[in-house]
């Protein structure tokens, strides 16, 4: 469990680390990568009013202008290199002028001019030149900006940005993976001392019910038989099972259990297990459905699997409906041996399936003293699937069928 907590609390801050930083790294490029289209097209806008030309000066006479007033500089006719291309509406090229661009030649130009023509787009880039179509009276025009610096730039620090964001992220990684362990270490020592405590005062308890039971029986030779008695002695009882429980569920829940695994016939171990149960479910008035698949096997402990098929069967026979039905089933899946068991339940049954291997949890219908146990058994069951690295999955269907399938991992050979 703690190293499932340790595992979750650095999943947690990884998660929320890589997002709100990528969040930013995101943000950032988008502004920057927006800031370099707008003063693009501020660029093509003047190009645009001037026929595919920089006017001869930048100056307030040219009166205001959202473009010529934020780029309102003498060095940008030098600074830019573009080129345009006049096409007829059948597409015939009329003129190419690319005297302001070294790498682009007039073929080249005609083709790019061409692609955008047939596309119908008004603007956007092509390779690496932000264009911007307009008619002109019965041709268009189509003028070319080259960004390749700027686009550059920006691929540049795009990369760098998320080069530091992903070493920033492996950094604190390895820091929350050293220094998680102070963090959760309150909670290991509060764990630690719980499940201490739990088997201490087991053991403790042990003792006096040992000898209440004793007394019992010499009070029954003294006295005879009495409700009085009978009742202590179902007490005494119920006490004695809800110790060992406990017991066993601290033992259960310790890093390294104690287990013999090995490869064992689980279609037979199951097929035994729940042959015991038929009398029951008879006596119960109650269905048993067994179907299990031959010949399937897995690495486990023969105890502690008799002891959750049992605790499974149990609890579906004591909780579900009067004259209901109860499902064992084994069977072989792509990854995994899949056991599943399932009860009949009453419709306005409110148990919780996401509760319901939680220390003494039991439904509303199910919290009567008839039934017996104290909500410990699904626990012990949660914690041996666990130790088996197994997976459980809890629902309960629209039929008021409550539905508990297990996955083993397959035996590899």
């Amino acid at each position: 469990m703690i190293a499932k907590l340790r595992f979750k609390f650095i999943a947690v801050s990884m998660l929320s680390l890589f997002f709100v930083l990528f969040s930013i790294m995101g943000i950032v490029n988008l502004l920057n990568y927006q800031n370099i289209v707008q003063q693009a097209d501020s660029v093509l806008a003047i190009l645009k009013e001037n026929d595919g030309k920089f006017p001869q000066k930048f100056e307030k006479k040219h009166g205001p202008n959202k473009h010529t007033d934020k780029l309102n500089s003498s060095e940008l006719p030098y600074e830019s290199r573009y080129f345009s291309v006049l096409l007829s509406k059948e597409d015939t090229i009329l003129s190419v002028d690319t005297g302001k661009i070294a790498a682009v030649n007039t073929k080249t130009a005609m083709e790019y001019a061409q692609t955008i023509y047939r596309s119908k787009k008004t603007e956007g880039f092509i390779k690496t030149y932000r264009y911007l179509r307009y008619e002109k009276g019965d041709s268009t025009r189509i003028i070319f900006l080259d960004c390749t610096r700027n686009l550059s730039t920006f691929h540049n620090f795009l990369l760098s940005s998320f080069g530091i964001a992903i070493f920033g992220l492996i950094a604190v990684f390895l820091l929350i993976t050293v220094f998680s362990k102070r963090i959760i270490r309150p909670v290991i020592e509060s764990h630690t001392k719980q499940k201490q405590f739990i088997t201490d005062a087991g053991h403790e308890l042990k003792t006096p019910i040992t000898i209440i039971s004793a007394d019992i029986d010499v009070l029954e030779m003294d006295l005879g038989k009495n409700e009085w008695i009978e009742d202590i002695r179902l007490q005494t009882k119920r006490l004695t099972s809800l110790t060992n429980d406990l017991i066993l569920l601290s033992r259960m829940e310790e890093s390294k259990p104690q287990f013999n695994m090995i490869e064992l016939p689980f279609s037979d171990l199951v097929f035994e297990t729940s042959q015991s149960f038929q009398s029951l479910s008879m006596a119960q008035q109650k269905h048993l459905n067994i179907e299990i698949q031959p010949m399937l096997s897995i690495i486990g402990d023969e105890k502690t699997l008799r002891q959750l098929i049992t605790i499974l069967l149990d609890n579906a026979l004591k909780y579900s409906t009067e004259q209901g039905t109860i499902t064992l089933s084994l069977n072989q899946q792509t990854k995994f041996i899949c056991l599943t068991v399932e009860n009949t339940i009453s419709p306005s049954n409110s148990i919780e399936p996401d509760r319901l291997f939680d220390r003494f949890y039991r439904g509303n219908e199910s919290r009567n003293s008839q039934t017996g146990g104290y909500g410990l058994g699904l626990s012990i069951a949660k914690a041996i699937i666990d130790s088996h690295k197994g997976k459980v999955r809890v629902t309960k269907k629209e039929n008021a069928i409550l539905s508990i399938k297990i996955l083993f991992p397959r035996v590899k050979w």
